[in-house]
């Protein structure tokens, strides 16, 4: 999972592109709901500076601090609001479908604007959509 938070940092910086709507989704079918899968994202999201939330149901977030750099770019070339600082969000939710059921995960970030609202900027990564497509096969899915 730290592996994930560092390529979304790098990912972003490299090639950041102010967004209000979500990023690619990276989705996978299972046969079964994947109890492990989101029971070993809850257990990632433990560390200090994370956050991890029911969204609803069946959606789970883990959300992180930034960087002092990143969350310093990000402020600066986003309109960001200095008092509330900008997090790095990864979000997996699950649909039972007629199969079984399918999981997608979203990777953006989250910065809050001087005029209140919150700016969502995805972040797309080819070398992360390949290690989330390991991450769902080692817990038994097909990504889609």
């Amino acid at each position: 999972m730290r592996a994930l938070w560092s390529l979304s940092v790098m990912a972003v910086l490299a090639a950041c592109t102010s967004q209000d709507v979500g990023g690619p989704a990276r989705s996978a079918a299972f046969p079964e709901f994947p109890e492990n899968l989101f029971a070993a994202f809850e257990a990632a999201c433990a560390d200090p500076g994370q956050e991890f939330r029911r969204v609803e149901k069946g959606t789970f977030e883990c959300r992180q601090l930034l960087p002092p750099e990143t969350t310093a770019y990000l402020i600066l070339n986003f309109d960001g609001y200095p008092q509330k600082l900008p997090e790095s969000v990864i979000q997996l939710s699950s649909t039972q479908t007629a199969q079984g059921y399918q999981v997608d995960a979203d990777m953006f970030l989250l910065v809050p604007q001087k005029s209140g609202r919150i700016l969502k900027i995805a972040v797309k990564s080819p070398t992360l959509d390949r290690k989330l497509a390991r991450l769902y096969r080692v817990a038994g899915g097909t990504p889609i």
